[in-house]
């Protein structure tokens, strides 16, 4: 039997690396689970806090891999950063960016121009992203704009991407902590999960109250505390970053109210076949 609280939901927030696929790998269970999400009329976004791509390549990406989605249910944390700008500093129009040619494209497709490497093209503004194609000397540029005060906005939080290869990918986090322990200086507003910014649009957006809605993500610090800060449904699943013993490691972080090992289980769980035991 489906629990009140899952039944009450209406729209999900999926994570997607880690979630619905690991890398370039979809998940076996993820095609099915978003069937049953059509089959009972949940709706649902793709939210990702990687923004090393555009909207349109993450919509290739998830097309290549047998996924439907489009522009309307796919959002970033470039978007975010980019509505960030607009609404804070709507005169900003050069920025000294660390993130993919990708990422950059969507923001000048946005209106933004980027500046040079050069210290005499001064930015209005600093973004800091994950970065695949970071050079050391753009790492030492974005600590010296960071140093000069100019406004300074990180994507997101999250210290490392997940992957199947056998390395670690540096993810922003990692970044900000680098340029802060050169500077000093650390971001004005880091956006992404777990900022609840991005839920409470998908809420405002589609009318749905708090309780409607539910965060899917394989990330603590990130999916569930988003969640918890929206006051939305967190559900965990264990097919990406956090595992129980990092779970039970951490007492300091929101707890998720339902753990599932992928979304697989979701899905079982959302047709009334029974929840994880983890379920409330």
């Amino acid at each position: 039997m489906i629990s009140h609280k899952l039944g009450r939901i209406r729209h999900l927030a999926l994570d997607m690396d880690g979630t619905l696929y690991l890398g370039g790998q979809l998940f076996p269970w993820t095609q099915g689970f978003l069937k049953t999400l059509r089959d009972k009329g949940i709706g649902y976004t793709f939210l990702t806090n990687n923004p090393t791509r555009s909207i349109a390549d993450y919509i290739k990406k998830l097309a290549g891999m047998g996924i439907e989605a489009g522009e309307e249910n796919m959002l970033t944390t470039s978007i975010a950063a980019i509505d960030y700008l607009k609404t804070h500093y709507p005169e900003a129009r050069k920025l000294f960016m660390l993130g993919t040619p990708s990422m950059a494209g969507q923001f000048t497709k946005a209106g933004f121009t980027e500046a040079e490497d050069d210290p005499d093209d001064r930015p209005d503004a600093l973004v800091v992203a994950f970065d695949t194609t970071l050079t050391y000397s753009r790492l030492c540029r974005a600590a010296w704009w960071a140093q000069q005060g100019i406004p300074y906005i990180a994507t997101n939080p999250d210290r490392v991407c997940p992957t199947e290869m056998q390395t670690v990918l540096v993810d922003c986090g990692s970044l900000q902590r680098c340029i802060e322990e050169a500077t000093g200086r650390r971001p004005d507003v880091v956006l992404g999960k777990p900022d609840p910014t991005m839920l409470q649009w998908i809420m405002e957006k589609h009318g749905l109250a708090p309780e409607e809605v539910g965060m899917v993500g394989d990330r603590v610090y990130t999916d569930i505390a988003m969640a918890a800060h929206a006051g939305a449904a967190g559900i965990l699943v264990l097919s990406g970053e956090t595992t129980r013993q990092m779970l039970d490691a951490h007492p300091e972080y929101p707890r998720p109210d339902f753990i599932f090992n992928h979304v697989g289980e979701l899905a079982s769980a959302l047709s009334g076949n029974g929840l994880s035991p983890d379920g409330q």
